[in-house]
């Protein structure tokens, strides 16, 4: 049960980092932001880096692999989702997330050649139209002051999610899940470090608590936990299963958005989000088989 118990706890931190990065964006640089929970998630990873080293099984060939998983995330997925969370809200953000599952079918449809069916596609129709109008309903606020173009850009986020599922589903058969992790930070700190000295991107000048120890959590809590406990349980059950745990992040970020930031949906956002979410649990219903009926044995002659 460890798998499952892994992936509700990882959904449940993953839906505080978008609280998290919210207050951080209010005091310091997005892109300053994401290299300092990068670069502090590989400190905090240094003193297992040697213990997991004798564990890897480098086959040739795969520093593609782990390369194009990097790219996808952290670094393109950080991208997308740090100008995301400027131009809307946590809560609108979160259920973008929804549409993740539906992605990986369709991405080990692809590349994988795992059957599809006619229902996995009609719920992703259902779900995007729903993050769709979700969109389109979005109104603009000091929080969310273009939701559409931040909900497109939390979408492209999870694309490179679902790419990143895929890859790290086949590279955990013979890496250390926890390598992985600290791979992707260690990564994601020298990808990110030349954009602090970029003419647009203004250093830290003052410490300010909240944003500052939301960028430490976000470091050792989410890059490392959350991201530790996702790929462990990718490790150990189907990719298409545990990314169907995503569906939780909404629930639990409209809360928290809720409660911490004061965020609200209005009726048609809550009747879009309704759509997202049905959408994802119609691609997940599965059809039962029709039964067979057993084969009737031919008439025995009696015995003489």
């Amino acid at each position: 049960m460890f798998p499952y118990f892994a992936l509700v706890t990882a959904m449940l931190l993953w839906a505080t980092s978008f609280i998290a990065l919210k207050l951080a964006f209010t005091a310091y640089d997005p892109m300053v932001v994401i290299f300092a929970r990068m670069a502090i998630a590989s400190l905090c990873f240094l003193p297992f880096f040697f213990r997991l080293l004798p564990q890897v099984r480098y086959r040739k060939g795969d520093w593609k692999l782990l390369g194009i998983m990097v790219l996808c995330e952290p670094c393109l997925y950080f991208i997308f989702e740090a100008k995301a969370l400027t131009l809307t809200t946590a809560s609108q953000a979160s259920m973008i997330t929804a549409v993740l599952p539906l992605l990986v079918a369709i991405g080990a449809m692809l590349t994988l050649n795992e059957r599809v069916s006619t229902r996995t596609f009609c719920g992703f129709a259902l779900a995007m139209s729903g993050a769709v109008g979700l969109s389109l309903t979005g109104t603009v606020s000091e929080n969310a002051p273009n939701p559409l173009l931040g909900n497109t850009f939390e979408f492209l986020a999870m694309v490179c999610a679902a790419a990143y599922t895929l890859l790290l589903k086949r590279l955990s058969e013979r890496y250390p899940v926890f390598l992985l992790t600290g791979f992707q930070a260690f990564c994601g700190s020298i990808f990110f470090f030349p954009v602090l000295f970029f003419p647009g991107t203004p250093l830290p000048q003052t410490f300010i608590p909240v944003p500052a120890l939301s960028v430490f959590y976000l470091g050792v809590c989410i890059t490392l936990g959350a991201y530790g406990l996702y790929n462990y349980g990718v490790s150990r059950i189907p990719a298409s299963q545990a990314s169907a745990y995503v569906n939780l992040i909404p629930v639990f970020t409209v809360f928290f958005g809720w409660l911490i930031l004061g965020e609200q949906f209005t009726m048609p956002q809550y009747f879009c989000a309704a759509l997202v979410l049905s959408g994802v649990a119609v691609s997940q219903h599965s059809i039962p088989e029709p039964s067979v009926p057993p084969l009737i044995p031919a008439a025995q002659t009696p015995q003489e």
